[in-house]
C-alpha cells in the first residue's frame, strides 16, 4: 500500500484530509496518486479521496485540469457513492471550466437540481455551478429560475439560500 492510500485508508476526519491536502500540495505527481485513487481505488477509499480531492483544488484549481474528462465520465457511473458525486460538484464550483465540457456540466448540474432524489448539498453546488456558468450562458437563466421555483415550497434552507442568489441575478 502506498503512502497516500495509507493515509486515505488510515481514518477519514477532517484532521486527515488536511494531513492529506498538505502532504498533496501543488505537487502534480502526489495529485494524479489522489486522482488514481480517487477514480480506480477500492470503494472506500474512493468516497474518502474525494474530500482531499476537492480541497486540494480549492487551493489549487490548476492541478483539475488534466482530468476533467475522466472527472465527468466518474459522474456517469452507476452507484457512485454520494461523497464522490458532492465533493466532485464542490469542486466544480471552484474552477474555470474548459468550453469543451461546459454543455456537458450544465446538462448533469440541471439534472441534479431537478431529480428529487438528489441530496441537498449535491442540489446546492449543482446550482452555484450554473450560476457560474449563466455568466457566459445567459440563456440557461429562466430555465434555472423555473427549476427553483418548482422546488421553492418544499426546498431545505441550503437550497433556498443558494437559490434565492440566483434568483436575485434573474
Amino acid at each position: 500500500m502506498h503512502y497516500l492510500e495509507k493515509l486515505i485508508a488510515e481514518e477519514h476526519s477532517k484532521q486527515q484530509c488536511d494531513r492529506i491536502v498538505k502532504y498533496i500540495g501543488k505537487d502534480k505527481l502526489r495529485f494524479a496518486e489522489l486522482m488514481r485513487l480517487f477514480f480506480k481505488g477500492e470503494y472506500r477509499i474512493t468516497q474518502r479521496a474525494a474530500w482531499p480531492v476537492s480541497n486540494v483544488v480549492r487551493l489549487h484549481p490548476e492541478l483539475i485540469t488534466p482530468y476533467f474528462k475522466p472527472l465527468l465520465d466518474n459522474l456517469d457511473k452507476e452507484c457512485l457513492h454520494v461523497a464522490v458525486v458532492r465533493n466532485t460538484i464542490r469542486l466544480l464550483q471552484d474552477v474555470d471550466i474548459p468550453a469543451k465540457y461546459q454543455g456537458r456540466v450544465m446538462s448533469q448540474c440541471f439534472a441534479y437540481v431537478a431529480a428529487p432524489e438528489t441530496p441537498i448539498a449535491v442540489k446546492a453546488f449543482s446550482l452555484t455551478v450554473l450560476q457560474n456558468l449563466s455568466q457566459k450562458y445567459p440563456d440557461i437563466l429562466p430555465e434555472l429560475k423555473l427549476l427553483i421555483e418548482e422546488q421553492w415550497d418544499q426546498a431545505p434552507p441550503a437550497f433556498r439560500s443558494r437559490a434565492r442568489g440566483i434568483l436575485r441575478s434573474v
